[in-house]
């Protein structure tokens, strides 16, 4: 088996539809619209296993040390091999690239990411002033890391968690 970890291209938006719809439907993902993924196509990380794409995740920048892991999926085909892990190795590597600090996640998947430095949030995770700025933002995953209550639904069932770079 040999895996290949690549940035997305617009091709592979109807794997993401596919991995996106199928783990919206038990809540673990929240579902985008379509249109969304091609705005964030950039954003994506494919794996690729033996030339087959399986895999994705995304990395969303929040503040200039803050970033997000988002729609991090791999087919149930393929779960229990690393794929996912390798997916998240390469976008805890774009954020030091990036030269963020701390990478966010929101799960259910607690085990999977603690295994990788994640640890859950205690904080509100930024200043007073870096909220304030924050709130001005229309992503719902800047909602989500900010605990705020009008998306309390989304993110019912999940735990937030850090990893300090």
């Amino acid at each position: 088996m040999t895996v290949t970890i690549r940035p997305a291209r617009t091709a592979d938006v109807p794997l993401i539809r596919e991995l996106v719809d199928h783990y919206a439907a038990d809540g673990t993902l929240l579902s985008k619209a379509t249109v969304t993924l091609y705005e964030d196509i950039q954003e994506f990380t494919v794996a690729d296993v033996d030339d087959e794409p399986v895999g994705v995740g995304a990395l969303h920048v929040m503040w200039s040390d803050l970033a997000e892991v988002r729609t991090l999926a791999v087919r149930p085909s393929h779960l229990g091999l690393g794929v996912g892990g390798l997916i998240l190795d390469e976008l805890v590597e774009r954020a030091r690239l990036l030269g963020v600090d701390r990478v966010f996640c929101l799960t259910h998947e607690v085990d999977f990411f603690g295994a990788r430095g994640f640890a859950k949030m205690l904080d509100d995770g930024v200043t007073t002033q870096v909220f304030a700025e924050l709130m001005l933002s229309e992503d719902e995953g800047v909602a989500e890391f900010l605990d705020l209550e009008r998306v309390k639904p989304n993110t019912l069932g999940n735990t937030r968690m850090i990893l300090r770079l």
